[in-house]
C-alpha cells in the first residue's frame, strides 16, 4: 500500500531543518538504516535549501512543496518551489557552481543528491520555478540472519 505526505512552509531558512525531520519521521516505518536515513535527510536539506536560497532569493513570502509517498519499500520525495528557477540545469549539477558566490556557497548539492539518491530528476522553468524529485530504496537492504 502507498502512503503519502504533503508539506508547504514558507522559504525560511530554519525550516530545512524541519523538512528534514519530517521526511525522516515518515521514512522510519520502512526501518532504514542510520546511514540511508542521514543521506535522505541531506538529501531533502540540499533540495529544500536550493529552493530557499536559489529559487526564492530568500524570501520568506515563497512556499516551499514537499510530497513523499512510500510504496513497496522505497520513498519518492518532490520538492517543489514557484521561484525563479534554473536557466541551466547541467551547468546547476557541476559540484562548484552557485548562482549565489557572494554567500560564499560550494555549489547547489546536486551532486550530493544524486549520490545519496538512486534516482534523481530535476525540472525547471524561469516562469514556473523547480522541481527535484528523487527515489531511494530503504527497506531489505540489511543483512537478515535467520
Amino acid at each position: 500500500m502507498q502512503n503519502v505526505m504533503n508539506l508547504s512552509f514558507n522559504a525560511l531558512g530554519e525550516n530545512e531543518a524541519f523538512a528534514r525531520v519530517a521526511v525522516a519521521s515518515f521514512a522510519a516505518k520502512l526501518n532504514p538504516t542510520m546511514d540511508d536515513l542521514a543521506e535522505l535527510k541531506t538529501a531533502v536539506s540540499e533540495a529544500v535549501t536550493n529552493a530557499i536560497i536559489h529559487g526564492y532569493d530568500s524570501n520568506p513570502a515563497g512556499i516551499v512543496y514537499i510530497t513523499a509517498s512510500i510504496d513497496d519499500g522505497e520513498i519518492d520525495v518532490v520538492v517543489r518551489d514557484e521561484g525563479k528557477g534554473i536557466h541551466n540545469i547541467d551547468q546547476a549539477k557541476e559540484p562548484l557552481f552557485t548562482t549565489k558566490p557572494e554567500m560564499e556557497r560550494a555549489g547547489m548539492g546536486f551532486t550530493i543528491m544524486e549520490h545519496f539518491t538512486d534516482l534523481l530528476e530535476i525540472e525547471s522553468s524561469t516562469s514556473s520555478g523547480t522541481v527535484v524529485r528523487f527515489k531511494k530504496r530503504l527497506a531489505d537492504k540489511r543483512v537478515r540472519c535467520v
